[in-house]
């Protein structure tokens, strides 16, 4: 779910979001960052993950600030007890980074290119893994 999508209706947001945890349905708020940003929508939301975008990733190698943006979300994460997912990851240098700041899921091209839902199994096979979530 987009920021922008939360924030539009966040009493009708809260009321799916709840009854999709309660089915088991794992949630991300995609492109964190972005947009909206309020930190008080972090208290309210039932959220799994901040899925961080790859406009912050891009240089984490090489920007001190871009650097020290992610590991303060991480920290984030970390602190209320949710998953931090880096989308854009296209660089080793990148992927490295992201392990010293406790990055707990990476997507992007360095790992794959996007494949449809039912060749999904297939792909993930190829590095020895099992689809257990998708992401989009």
């Amino acid at each position: 779910m987009t920021e922008s999508l939360l924030v539009e209706n966040t009493q009708g947001a809260i009321s799916i979001m709840t009854r999709l945890k309660k089915l088991g349905v794992t949630l991300s708020i995609d492109d964190f960052g972005t947009g909206y940003s309020s930190l008080g929508y972090l208290r309210q939301f039932p959220i799994d993950f901040l899925k961080v975008d790859r406009s912050f990733i891009r240089d984490v190698d090489k920007n001190p600030k871009d650097a020290a943006i992610v590991r303060a979300i991480s920290a984030l994460a970390r602190s209320l007890g949710i998953g931090f997912v880096a989308e854009g990851v296209e660089e080793v240098g990148q992927a490295e980074y992201l392990g010293t700041c406790d990055c707990s899921e990476r997507q992007g091209y360095l790992f794959g290119r996007p494949v449809p839902a039912e060749e999904l199994p297939e792909a993930v096979s190829r590095f020895g893994m099992q689809a257990t979530r998708v992401t989009a």
